[in-house]
């Protein structure tokens, strides 16, 4: 027979109080800050459930996750606006993906959020809360608690009371429905499982477990700000998901090699690279970091041409564009189209003398004051050149021209 009921913890769980740190500015992580409490972990076995929201009259049953383990992270009552909810779901998911306990696809049943939400005037205690079932992503959990708290406010204004209970959120409407009436813990009716062992855990496998956790992402993205000298943002951006800052690490570590210099020396470049040039390539194919065509070794052979003065940032763009295409790396393709930055100042006098030649009107200007022109001079002349031109020597030589 499948198993009708859950086995819990409950009062004897296997974590107890903790807390996490959650930036209320995700943009600016080593801004405003606030720590959300852990009460406890406590791991369950799941049970059958109904499924309400499949069919218009009808309830399924569902025996799919029937005696899978689980495991029920409970917070305290310390957020006080639906993004602070997101922001705390948000870093807990990143610490679970982190770790390896969860793959953190809440879509897909991984990860579910149980939402209380109650509701009070300013000074007064605690109101009566309401738990909202099973939100499966972090815009449903911000949707579930605008609209309870909205709820629960009218309802108190208009001289109504707020019940305990279990409610649905509906994500098509943004609403949420009772489900069930709950009035406290002792409606679920536990009793202690005979069958059942007791837990105990020797510290020797505690120490195994302490051994085994990785650096966590608060203390990567503080070594990123620190020892790399990455900007907060950059470091907040690498760090938030577990694939992205294992792509980045894995490319520091190549474009190091490539060039010759530590890991410190080259943090900025394969950081800023990595953010502005690469994702927003990916994200204009629609595509993710995890199907990225261009692995972290082929990004570092780019990012070492653009470091030795072969090819020009600007130049850099292109390669990037035909290596997602193509599949080919950066040497092979600015080989083959020709794309290898022109250092010959001789050839770059010759175009600069071209531009100044077509254009004594500006020059004029120029000398008699409108410094501003001279980025018109450089414009004309990389267009002369075909953008191959290395930017620093046309700057060099123009400067002497021009004065």
């Amino acid at each position: 027979m499948p198993q009708g009921y859950q086995i819990s913890q409950l009062y004897h769980p296997l974590v107890g109080e903790g807390s996490i740190e959650i930036a209320l500015d995700e943009k600016d992580p080593e801004g405003s800050n606030k720590t959300i409490g852990i009460e406890r972990i406590h791991v369950e076995q799941d049970a059958g459930k109904l499924m309400h929201d499949q069919h218009p009259t009808m309830s399924y049953v569902d025996l799919n996750r029937s005696g899978v383990a689980l495991m029920e992270i409970v917070s305290r009552p310390d957020m006080r606006s639906p993004a602070e909810a997101g922001a705390y779901v948000r870093k807990l998911r990143t610490i679970l993906r982190y770790v390896g306990s969860c793959d953190g696809n809440m879509e897909e049943g991984s990860m579910r959020a149980d939402v209380n939400v109650s509701v009070r005037r300013p000074g007064e205690p605690f109101g009566t809360r309401t738990e909202t079932k099973n939100v499966n992503s972090v815009r449903f959990v911000m949707a579930a608690i605008e609209h309870e708290a909205n709820r629960q406010v009218d309802l108190i204004e208009s001289g109504g009371q707020v019940v305990q209970e279990t409610r649905l959120f509906d994500p098509d409407s943004g609403t949420t429905r009772s489900m069930r009436s709950k009035e406290d813990a002792h409606d679920y009716r536990y009793f202690p499982d005979p069958d059942l062992l007791p837990l105990e855990l020797d510290d020797a496998f505690l120490e195994e477990c302490r051994a085994s956790l990785p650096e966590l992402p608060d203390a990567k993205r503080h070594r990123y700000e620190n020892a790399l000298g990455l900007s907060a943002y950059n470091a907040g951006v690498l760090t938030a998901e577990v694939e992205t800052a294992r792509w980045f690490e894995a490319l520091l570590a190549a474009a190091a090699e490539a060039q010759g210099r530590s890991e410190a020396d080259v943090a900025k470049q394969a950081s800023n690279w990595l953010i502005s040039e690469l994702f927003g390539a990916l994200n204009k194919a629609g595509k993710n970091l995890e199907d990225s065509p261009v692995s972290p070794e082929a990004g570092a052979e780019l990012l070492a041409l653009i470091g030795d003065g072969t090819i020009s940032g600007s130049i850099a763009k292109q390669v990037l564009e035909k290596m997602l295409e193509t599949g080919d790396g950066a040497a092979a393709i600015v080989e083959r189209e020709g794309l290898k930055q022109e250092s010959d100042t001789g050839a770059i006098e010759a175009a600069i003398d071209a531009v100044m030649a077509a254009n004594t009107d500006k020059v004029e200007e120029y000398r008699s004051g409108k410094d501003k022109l001279f980025g018109f001079f450089v414009g004309q002349t990389m267009k002369a050149m075909q953008g191959k031109a290395n930017p620093q020597v046309v700057n060099e030589v123009l400067k002497q021209k021009l004065g």
